[in-house]
């Protein structure tokens, strides 16, 4: 059954799915914090750069699957095998599971973030290293999926 889809149908899907799931959660992500975000400006609207940054962050996550799918739209062909088309689909996996799980879970760090804000401005760089340590998982989930990208011949 393969076969008859083509290496380069099943290229396409890992792409997709890469760039797909982590932008779904880097959306929903950015979402969230903007959310809370709103709340902490309507009260003193001086701490709006300090919230846009936590806001920012789970975005990143929707960057590294887009990274990922031009990867490996880089490195597909026409005449692809199998194989080859299912290496490519299996290394946009991590970027696309991880990044979609980790931009949400950086997105309630953040947003938990934006309340210390609220309270406490002088110490939203605490609240920023708190959501960028979640940050690291997606950055690990980037590597494994450039390195399986690299491998697939």
């Amino acid at each position: 059954m393969l076969q008859s889809i083509g290496g380069l149908t099943i290229a396409i899907f890992g792409a997709a799915f890469a760039a797909i799931l982590s932008g779904m959660g880097s959306s929903k992500g950015v979402g969230i914090v903007g959310q809370a975000a709103a709340g902490v400006i309507t009260e003193d609207p001086s701490k709006f750069g300090k919230v846009l940054i936590l806001q920012i962050l789970p975005g990143t996550q929707g960057l590294y699957g887009f990274l990922a799918a031009f990867l490996i739209m880089n490195n597909m062909s026409p005449d692809m095998t199998v194989m080859q088309g299912l290496g490519y689909f299996a290394a946009g996996l991590p970027i696309a599971v991880t990044g979609f799980y980790s931009a949400l879970w950086q997105a309630r760090v953040a947003a938990s973030g934006c309340s210390v804000v609220a309270k406490n401005p002088d110490q939203s760089g605490k609240a920023i290293i708190f959501a960028a340590m979640v940050e690291t998982y997606a950055v690990l989930a980037l590597l494994i999926t450039i390195l399986l990208i690299g491998k697939v011949a």
